[in-house]
């Protein structure tokens, strides 16, 4: 099965063709940082689909979210659209089970599980039986609508992403394409639907109960009845670039654009390096920087290797700047003591370190607009190159994704963009990030400039956090993450 021909009939084809025809050969890309707009975007596009909807993802929760777009996943193919799911099984619960059982017995949608886990009962249970297999995870996202726009990025399919969390609001990133590149996106998601490594749902839920489509629709209806989602389905309504989108009015920026991404035969014969991973192809694309390299990562663990480029790079005159996450931001203890071992060398080079705040004041001021208390957590994967050319996907800058996991994106030739991640990147501090820096070439210290503070220790932590990340930095994990 292949993704069907782009769609003119249907309201988004008849909405973009004349865009289209109008940049031959072009892509039109907006970025979408904003995770209420992000949501608003996928279901306003579900809601208008013709023929097809292709979602590949690696997380998607049965949340107030993730019923949502359930929900209208079932009724767009009950109005006849043709609906596939790609969906990683590491972080499918058994409490989706039921719901994909539903989804994949509906007449036109087919769900397929990436690199399933055959036991449904324990899955840790299942990694200790068969770690080599289930280690390597599928992390690409993608989202088609009519084969004619695209959504490609780092959120995956739960209120987190979305900035409905009640606990956690991330920072992530989209870039939401129409053009040349959406036929690459499909191309993609082809290659992994037909993969070895893609099983039917129906096959790996054979013995799994389906719920009721009523209990779905029930289900979708009490998360729009409550009070949360009544606040959050307020804000997405006001975001105009969900209906620029629609009516072809939203400002794109028409240039060139293409996909990247790992062969799935890296799932079943990883390689150190080879022609079926990403990162070779990642650096090709983005080139060799000549005057700056800004790197946003919320897994940030370059290694050896990768710290000497970054420092090689710093050392001949290049302006290199990550972002990554403090150890209050952060959801994995172990990536950030991976992380902490590199810190002081790449600071001694001359390369410029941020960590996202617990209480970055954008997220938290989205927040508690939807009267959420969530703290912020940085999880987009975003790179710049010389102000001309960026990569937006789901690629971090760790060993899980350079070796074990599968991953995707998209490189912009943007110097728009790429001076907008540079903008980000110049007002992370003080509202956003702590500065790191080094007193007397090897003490860390962290400086919060908007509280006028300046740390000796990991803000906003405790002794016991501190001392696990110390504990984890010297266990021989660091492949692992």
């Amino acid at each position: 099965m292949t993704a069907v021909a782009p769609d003119e009939s249907g309201p988004v084809g008849r909405a973009l063709e004349p865009l289209t025809q109008g940049h031959p050969g072009k892509s039109g890309v907006a970025l979408l940082s904003d995770g209420r707009v992000a949501f608003g975007v996928r279901v306003r596009l579900a809601r208008q689909a013709a023929k097809s909807i292709d979602i590949q993802t690696y997380i998607w929760h049965e949340d107030a979210t993730g019923t949502l777009l359930f929900e209208e996943m079932m009724q767009a193919a009950r109005r006849g659209v043709r609906v596939r799911i790609l969906l990683d099984d590491a972080n499918s619960t058994r409490k989706i089970d039921p719901i994909l059982t539903l989804l994949a017995r509906e007449p036109n949608v087919e769900v397929r599980l990436y690199n399933p886990f055959v036991g449904r009962g324990s899955k840790a249970i299942g990694f200790l039986t068969d770690f080599d297999r289930l280690n390597h995870r599928m992390h690409n996202k993608s989202f088609t609508v009519d084969n004619r726009v695209t959504i490609v990025g780092g959120r995956n399919i739960a209120d987190e992403y979305f900035e409905a969390g009640q606990e956690t609001g991330l920072v992530d990133l989209d870039a939401v394409a129409v053009g040349e590149v959406v036929q690459e996106v499909s191309s993609e998601f082809d290659l992994y639907w037909n993969s070895p490594s893609a099983y039917a749902a129906t096959q790996i839920l054979a013995n799994v109960k389906p719920i009721a489509a009523q209990e779905l629709t029930q289900r979708a209806q009490s998360v729009i009845a409550s009070p949360t989602a009544a606040v959050f389905a307020d804000a997405i309504a006001q975001t105009e670039q969900v209906k620029q989108l629609l009516t072809g009015t939203l400002d794109l920026q028409w240039t060139t654009a293409r996909v990247i991404n790992d062969d799935p035969a890296k799932t079943l014969q990883p390689v150190p390096e080879s022609e079926v991973q990403l990162l070779p192809k990642l650096r090709a694309a983005l080139g060799d920087p000549q005057s700056s390299l800004d790197l946003i990562s919320p897994y940030f663990v370059p290694g050896p290797n990768g710290s000497a480029a970054l420092e090689a790079i710093a050392r001949r005159g290049v302006q290199v700047r990550v972002v990554t996450n403090s150890l209050a931001a952060t959801d994995v203890s172990s990536v950030h003591a991976g992380y902490s071992k590199y810190r002081v060398r790449l600071l001694q080079a001359g390369v410029k370190i941020y960590e996202l705040k617990q209480d970055a004041v954008p997220i938290e001021k989205r927040a508690k607009q939807t009267g959420s208390s969530a703290t912020a957590g940085l999880h987009a994967k975003s790179y710049a190159v010389d102000r001309s050319r960026i990569f937006v996907g789901s690629f971090n800058l760790d060993p899980r994704s350079s070796k074990l996991n599968t991953e995707m994106g998209m490189v912009i030739d943007s110097p728009v963009f790429a001076a907008r991640l540079a903008q980000a990147v110049d007002n992370a501090f003080p509202d956003v990030a702590y500065r790191v820096t080094l007193k007397d070439e090897a003490d860390l210290r962290w400086e919060d400039g908007a509280k006028g503070e300046t740390y000796t220790t990991e803000p906003e932590t405790r002794w016991w956090q501190r001392l696990s990340v110390r504990v984890q930095s010297w266990l021989p994990i660091e492949w692992l993450l």
